[in-house]
């Protein structure tokens, strides 16, 4: 039976991942490191401590890492004060998914990012709990955050359900033996033997209710 629900921020609840991609992009190109297409997807799922010794030993900033994310966190949040990318439909499912369950947020993203989005999409209420990967040991794809999520909630991983749009996020739920609701990110779609990992694929966050866990409920995937 399900007991909880955690969320993704960016790519489930925001459309940040093509922004992530541009801000990173920018600062390397003007810091004069070396870009890569593989970039992104590289980064995708990573804490900022990875990420930032990704740009630093495989982009080639010079910057140390620490100085790499306060640049990209102070960049992210001008954009953010310009203008929150919420998905269309995402504050109305987690609203619905808040009257069922309790909510956990499980984000890649800093701290700052995940308060600053809460804020201003009006979301604070609606989790009990949200876990940044800077608090764990490991990002995703490593099972670290939900993990930590689930036990602030007080859950069993294996009752609760995660909802996921890129490979790193999915392979991170199903890592922690969460129920996936996978939500295919657009612009960086995970590869079929990835979504082949999720208990449930939708094509849009719209069509997320309570209904699409209760469908599973006898899943043997979950504890007793």
């Amino acid at each position: 039976m399900i007991e909880a629900v955690v969320f993704d921020l960016d790519g489930v609840i925001l459309d940040t991942e093509e922004l992530w991609n541009e801000v990173r992009e920018g600062l390397a190109r003007e810091r004069g490191g070396q870009w890569s297409d593989r970039a992104q997807a590289d980064m995708m799922g990573m804490s900022s401590q990875e990420w930032s010794r990704y740009m630093h030993d495989v982009i080639g900033l010079g910057e140390p890492p620490e100085e790499i994310v306060r640049e990209v966190v102070d960049r992210m949040l001008d954009r953010y004060a310009d203008h929150l990318p919420l998905v269309d439909g995402a504050v109305e499912a987690v609203k619905r998914m808040a009257m069922r369950w309790p909510l956990g947020l499980a984000s890649s993203a800093n701290r700052e990012l995940i308060d600053k989005a809460l804020e201003v999409s009006g979301l604070v209420s609606s989790f009990r709990v949200t876990v940044s990967s800077e608090e764990v040991t490991r990002g995703k794809p490593a099972p670290d955050v939900y993990l930590e999520a689930a036990r602030r909630l007080g859950v069993d991983p294996r009752n609760s359900a995660a909802v996921e749009d890129s490979a790193s996020g999915i392979r991170s739920a199903n890592a922690a033996e969460l129920f996936v609701v996978a939500i295919p990110n657009r612009a960086f779609p995970p590869p079929e033997d990835v979504l082949r990992l999720a208990d449930v694929v939708l094509d849009s966050i719209k069509e997320l209710e309570p209904a699409t866990l209760d469908a599973r409920r006898g899943s043997s995937r979950l504890a007793p």
